[in-house]
């Protein structure tokens, strides 16, 4: 297939082409959709955001399958690809009989459209799901970076000074503390980085209001958030969040492979996977409850860690960085981020569709036979 060949079937450059592919998809594939428009904030261009959902099979399912794209942003242009190449394969015409499967687009539209990892509140939406009412997890590792991982001034040197002042605290201390400490998420300093919030985002909240309406009832459900970021270029990389060694985890084992969930681990620094809060997939094990959920964020691989850390630092800088008004140049970052968080190269976006359906149908066999 060729580059423009695959762009016409499943990859967009916008927000709102990845809108429209996904509910022509889902129409052509006779869906039922549901759409949940933002009330208060629109893309660039003065068109509405919404988080779509198109639902497959019967309503009185008792397993089922719950397909995330766009938690992150721009990593959302290929998580959108993967579930629009769901619905041109035609495979969910063979389960829908038995299960139900809802995909769910563009879950932090905001940051699909406007082309940032964090919502309309610079809020990491992958950090939101924590209990508001309670004390908010601390992060005083977090508070040492702050200061120089947010400056207010970005120019030629800045990267490669936060690279530097950042493996200077690595070597005090240790490369896990500081992955640690940005992925765990801080709820201390709004303008910041990975910031949790303090309080339940719009995408939170729908989101919760999507699984209520489409995945009550249901007993047994398995769940994918497609990522971008982490891992080898174009290779699946799986974060397993069940508890390590039970039953659940050991069915992601089972449809996924044995490897793949419990070596992932090893592929972090020092071998341990980092102490995340506030998870999607925590969220949604709530809203769902007692309801069994076994599955994993997957992510694929871009660009290297350092350099996808980079992006996040600009990505900030253009919200709340001084000279940040140049819009030559914050539509060049943006760009550059795109293209880091869903590569152009054909190669790549090749590679990613055949895992992606290979994934969803171990996926949709494994809770079938569930």
């Amino acid at each position: 297939m060729s580059k423009s060949d695959l762009q016409v079937e499943y990859f967009t450059e916008s927000y709102e082409q990845a809108r429209t592919k996904f509910l022509a998809s889902a129409s052509n594939s006779d869906a039922k959709i549901y759409n949940y428009e933002h009330p208060k904030y629109y893309t660039p261009d003065n068109e509405k955001l919404s988080i779509d959902v198109a639902v497959y099979g019967p309503d009185g399912a008792d397993n089922a399958c719950l397909i995330l794209s766009g938690t992150h942003g721009p990593e959302g242009f290929t998580g959108s690809a993967a579930q629009i190449a769901l619905m041109k394969s035609g495979l969910l015409s063979e389960y829908q009989n038995d299960i139900r499967v809802v995909l769910v687009h563009a879950v932090n539209p905001y940051g699909f459209a406007h082309i940032s990892r964090t919502t309309e509140n610079n809020v990491d939406l992958n950090r939101n799901f924590v209990d508001f009412s309670t004390t908010l997890p601390a992060n005083s590792r977090y508070r040492e970076l702050h200061d120089y991982l947010c400056p207010q001034e970005w120019h030629e040197g800045s990267a490669e000074k936060i690279i530097n002042q950042s493996n200077q605290w690595i070597f005090r201390n240790s490369f896990t503390e500081w992955f640690d400490a940005l992925n765990g998420g801080q709820y201390e300093f709004k303008d910041g980085l990975y910031y949790g919030g303090q309080e339940r985002e719009w995408s939170n909240l729908t989101l919760e209001k999507i699984a209520v309406e489409h995945l009550g009832g249901v007993r047994k459900l398995g769940f994918i958030d497609w990522h971008t970021g982490l891992g080898e270029p174009g290779e699946p990389f799986f974060l397993c969040f069940n508890e390590q060694d039970d039953k659940l985890w050991q069915r992601c084992s089972d449809w996924w492979g044995k490897t793949e969930i419990e070596e992932a681990a090893k592929n972090f620094h020092d071998g341990k996977r980092p102490t995340y809060t506030g998870l999607v997939f925590q969220g949604v094990q709530k809203f769902i409850a007692p309801t069994e959920m076994a599955g994993a964020v997957i992510e694929f691989g871009t660009e290297p860690l350092m350099d996808m850390f980079t992006h996040h630092c600009i990505d900030r800088w253009i919200r709340f960085g001084e000279q940040s008004d140049d819009e030559e140049l914050r539509n060049t970052f943006r760009s550059r981020f795109k293209d880091a968080s869903c590569p152009p190269d054909v190669a790549w976006r090749e590679g990613v569709i055949t895992h992606a359906l290979n994934i969803q149908t171990q996926l949709l066999e494994g809770v079938q036979a569930w």
